[in-house]
């Protein structure tokens, strides 16, 4: 019978111990398997001392009473007086259910953790082969396996080896099992194993001597016919049949567990290829097919298994194709896909509690190091090591990383690894997401030695290893460029030029030998300036390095730095302002035109640190600008240029946003609604270019009348100007409209409107370092024909007699934008009747403009461009959307007022509302328009001049696919892309424009 008080006094110690459920413990102390040690202080604190106590004391009261007749004495004796046998026991009762479980089932094999019982049955054999030579078939090589790993764990978590050493055993363990495996299948068909040799490559973590508990272990197969025969097919079928068997003894599930899966799918063609292949078959495949990922992976490859010479061949043919990697012509295009698909292949609700992929991962650290291994172990064979902290230390030794960031990178990889392996072996379960239940997260902190607030330690712990490997990541590779020209103190390790050459080129920049010059005259010497940019180059060199032209970027960084350096507020900016910086770099790196514009102002540069700076600005903001600057002039020409001074820097800031909403930043993802991204960026041109010729209008008037023009006028945008769907390199297609004021000759009022239009003309053509602005009237009555402007009157007269359906149809996006809004309106009056029908188009009018759509797509296309890629003329590109959308609005706006709108994306949702296009059609030709309206954008953004075709110089036609969103080396993606979309909008276009 128990005394209440000394149960009250176990209950007490039981909880200071590290117990969460006292009373659980003390019932299961109270067993009669614990009899003999239940009041035992030893064992209590050795309890209390593991990862989590009641775990431990469950698997404990498992293991005790699973024991033999006559052996619980042996076990119980040992608890209490062996304090290294009993630490590892318990250590690993307390982190590993799945272990505990395994000694429920052998409960004789706690006696391994003293000593290896067939350590003198096969004396000179490798400790875990020893371990595993008495297995002769594939559920005694599983329980065998479990025994050695649970010598393992033992060690790992009483701390008798690092976290280092544990991968290297795990690894060391998983090469006696596969040659065990190998063993037992040679066993089951020694006619097979006669026939041929087969050699077992090691690759991922078991190459490279860093296994997890729990992983997949990746090998290549090599195979050959034995001893030279000339049958070579029967011999790799033979062992293929052998590799086969190897692998279903390693990854079939019995009551005793799976060892690991074996996976084969790096092998050439992955799993699609032969299981089996000869070393010449290897060899063929690497040099003619393999892609950079897979030399990547072959820096960790190692002979483990079977025939040991072959395996030295297959390693000593590879290894010199892995270090000539980084000179293959698609490295950079292919290692930015390799950084991009780690982020992608994370499902988003895990982003958070990824320790291998996620951000400041593990597998930030292995593929930095990798990354520099193949940059510069071309040249310094000191640089070949599979292990990623060996291959680190060796990288810091020859001056390629810096010493501190090499320790501080050690110190995170080991305690990530560290954390990676205790989630494992709690369960033996494959998986790199940190647990989210409270009592998983303590088990793990204490586990890792964090006792006092184990679960708040280990999140901070946690975060702040991970932050340390987000920034080295990208200091990593870029740091050493700065050492390389940059003044240095004596004795400071340096990269060499050629070396700083070589990394510059692996990053992408085609002109090694200027980025190093650029570099030097940003950072060298010993200023505020110099060290600032020292600070800064390192990520923004790579920030440069994920665009089309690196080069570029560099080079503009440059010239804005020159022109602002002496600003005390704009490396400030730079520094302290998060976003502006990575803002800056995206803008000088995506084409020509934003830095051009930038460099005309560089100023202008203020706005990328604004969180606001980058929102578009509404038109009558512009206009008050605009026409106060006019206002304060002291001549027409001073005035439009300060009114082309405000287009360009609001150029610029549309542009800025442009850029950074489609490539997207690290705090803010590309924008997906790029119909959005569009309306934003045609409304804000479009306002931008109404608010410069507002300002043109009133610097011409004020130039030759004064305060007042003889005649009312009005400009009327119409054509993409009017639809608020202008582009960067559009014209601004214009209507103008006068009234003579009371008591004024006609004559004289159209003299001083054509005064008026030639001067504005003439100023805003004045030859200047800003953008052009052209005016173009040829959409007026008669065309170029026709008289330049006419009163309101005129325009009434000529519509009601002389008007054409095409003219009619002009007007449909036809809107006041300038001059005197009164007679803006009456204008707008005057056409709606025109534009919108009533009763809609008659069949003449329907055939006549069908036919004129026909006319111009077999004329007015360029020769020799091609009708698939043209993003205006061409097949399902803007005029087809455009001129199918028109008319719609022409037939049915007169009945259906949504259609009465200048905007083509306003009409096609308003006439699917109206139930005049299906939801797939229309959403079919908006899809293209969005498209065909970005390529548009993106050539004029890239180019700095307009065009309607998909550039043909590789950078530019690469630099417009990644403001579309497109991987680098993915540009044959977008051109089928295009191409599909477009046929789609054009076979919409058949239906519903031709009639079918």
């Amino acid at each position: 019978m128990t005394v209440p008080g000394r149960r009250s006094s176990t209950f007490i110690r039981l909880l200071r111990s590290g117990f969460t459920d006292p009373s659980a413990a003390a019932r299961l102390l109270d067993t009669d398997a614990l009899a003999a040690v239940r009041h035992d202080p030893v064992l209590l604190d050795a309890l209390g001392a593991t990862a989590d106590p009641d775990l431990a004391l469950r698997g404990l009261v498992r293991l005790a009473e699973a024991q033999p007749d006559g052996e619980l004495p042996g076990l119980l004796d040992t608890l209490v007086s062996a304090k290294p046998l009993r630490d590892r026991l318990l250590g690993v009762l307390g982190a590993s259910e799945a272990l505990g479980d395994h000694l429920a089932r052998h409960p004789r094999d706690w006696l391994g953790l003293v000593t290896y019982e067939a350590a003198d049955l096969h004396p000179g054999l490798p400790e875990f082969e020893r371990g595993l030579a008495d297995a002769h078939d594939p559920v005694a090589l599983r329980v065998a396996y479990r025994r050695c790993l649970l010598s393992i764990a033992a060690r790992d978590v009483c701390g008798t080896i690092d976290v280092a050493q544990t991968a290297a055993e795990l690894a060391d363990l998983a090469t006696a099992t596969l040659r065990a495996a190998l063993r037992i299948a040679s066993a089951a068909a020694p006619e097979d194993a006669a026939q041929c040799r087969l050699a077992v490559i090691a690759m991922g973590k078991c190459g490279g001597n860093e296994l997890n508990y729990v992983s997949d272990v990746d090998v290549i197969f090599v195979g050959e016919a034995a001893n030279g025969g000339t049958d070579e097919g029967k011999g790799i079928q033979a062992a293929t049949r052998l590799a086969s068997h190897l692998m279903r003894i390693c990854s079939e599930t019995t009551v005793e567990g799976t060892i690991w899966p074996v996976d084969a799918n790096l092998r050439p063609e992955g799993r699609n290829g032969p299981l089996v292949r000869t070393l010449a078959s290897h060899l063929a495949y690497y040099q003619r097919w393999a892609k950079t990922w897979e030399f990547q992976a072959l820096l960790k490859a190692r002979a483990v298994a079977g025939d040991a010479a072959l395996g030295a061949e297959y390693v000593d043919a590879i290894t010199p194709l892995v270090w000539q990697a980084a000179e293959r012509e698609n490295f950079v295009a292919d290692v930015q896909k390799m950084r991009r698909r780690v982020v992608d292949n994370i499902p988003a609700a895990q982003v958070d509690r990824e320790l291998k992929l996620g951000p400041g991962g593990l597998r930030d650290v292995e593929f930095a190091v990798q990354l520099l291994q193949l940059v510069h172990g071309r040249s310094d064979a000191t640089l070949h090591s599979g292990t990623t902290l060996d291959a680190l230390h060796a990288l810091a030794a020859g001056g390629y990383v810096g010493r501190a960031d090499a320790a501080q990178l050690h110190d995170a990889y080991r305690f990530l690894r560290a954390m990676e392996h205790r989630i494992q072996l709690y369960r033996l379960r494959r998986t790199h997401l940190v647990p989210e239940d409270e009592h998983d997260l303590r088990r793990l902190g204490r586990s890792m030695g964090l006792r006092t607030e184990p679960v708040a330690e280990l999140n901070k712990a946690w975060r702040r290893h991970a932050s340390v490997v987000r920034r080295l990541h990208e200091k990593l590779f870029y740091r050493p460029l700065l050492d390389a020209v940059a003044q240095l103190t004596p004795g400071e390790t340096r990269l060499s030029p050629r070396a700083a050459g070589q990394r510059l080129e692996a990053l992408g920049y085609a002109d090694p030998a200027s980025a190093l010059r650029h570099l030097e005259a940003l950072t060298s010497g010993v200023t505020r300036k110099a060290a600032i940019q020292r600070t800064l180059l390192p990520v923004m060199l790579g920030w440069f390095a994920d665009s089309a032209d690196p080069d570029a970027g560099l080079l503009n960084f440059r010239k804005v730095s020159d022109a602002l350096g002496k600003t005390p507020w704009y490396l400030r900016l730079l520094r302290d302002e998060g976003a502006a910086a990575e803002n800056l770099a995206r803008v000088l790196s995506a084409g020509r035109l934003a830095p051009d514009l930038l460099m005309r102002a560089p100023e202008a540069v203020a706005l990328l640190g604004d969180p606001e700076g980058l929102a578009p600005r509404t038109y009558e903001a512009l206009r008050q600008e605009v026409l106060a600057a006019v206002g304060r002039a002291e001549n027409p020409e001073t005035a439009v240029a300060a009114a082309r001074g405000v287009r360009r820097r609001e150029l610029f800031r549309t542009a800025a946003a442009d850029i950074i909403g489609s490539y997207g930043t690290e705090d803010s993802p590309a924008e997906e609604d790029h119909g959005a991204l569009v309306d934003r960026v045609g409304g804000a041109v479009s306002d931008l270019t109404a608010a410069t010729i507002a300002g043109a209008l009133r610097a011409a008037v004020q130039s030759h009348y004064g305060d007042t023009l003889p005649t009312r006028f009005a400009v009327i945008g119409v054509g993409r100007f009017g639809g608020h769907e202008l582009g960067y390199g559009s014209d601004a297609d214009v209507l103008f409209v006068h009234e003579p004021r009371e008591g004024v000759d006609e004559q004289e009022a159209a003299k001083a409107a054509q005064t008026v239009i030639a001067e504005m003309r003439r100023l805003l053509q004045l030859p200047t370092a800003d953008p052009p602005l052209l005016i173009d009237a040829d959409l007026r009555p008669e065309g170029r024909s026709g008289p330049l402007v006419r009163t309101l009157a005129s325009y009434a007269a000529y519509y009601r007699r002389w008007s054409l359906t095409w003219e009619s149809q002009a007007l449909l996006r036809a809107e006041p934008v300038a001059g005197e809004e009164e007679l803006g309106r009456r204008f707008i009056e005057l056409i709606d009747p025109l534009r919108y029908p009533a009763e809609g188009l008659g069949d003449d009018a329907v055939r006549e403009i069908r036919r004129l759509k026909a006319r111009m797509e077999s004329e007015r296309l360029p020769r020799g461009a091609d009708p698939t890629l043209h993003t205006k003329l061409g097949r399902g590109g803007l005029s087809d959307v455009e001129w199918t959308v028109q008319l719609i609005q022409m037939r049915h706006a007169w009945a259906e007022p949504g259609l009465r709108t200048t905007r083509t994306r306003e009409a096609l949702a308003a006439a699917h509302a109206a139930g005049l296009i299906p939801a797939d059609e229309a959403q079919i030709l908006d899809e293209a328009w969005v498209l065909a309206t970005r390529v548009r954008n993106a050539v004029m953004l890239v180019r700095g001049r307009a065009g309607d075709t998909f550039p043909s110089e590789a950078r530019e036609l690469a630099a417009v696919g990644r403001y579309l969103g497109y991987a680098e080396g993915t540009v044959g993606e977008l051109l089928d892309d295009y191409r599909r979309i477009t046929r789609r909008a054009r076979a919409v276009v058949e239906e519903l424009f031709y009639g079918g």
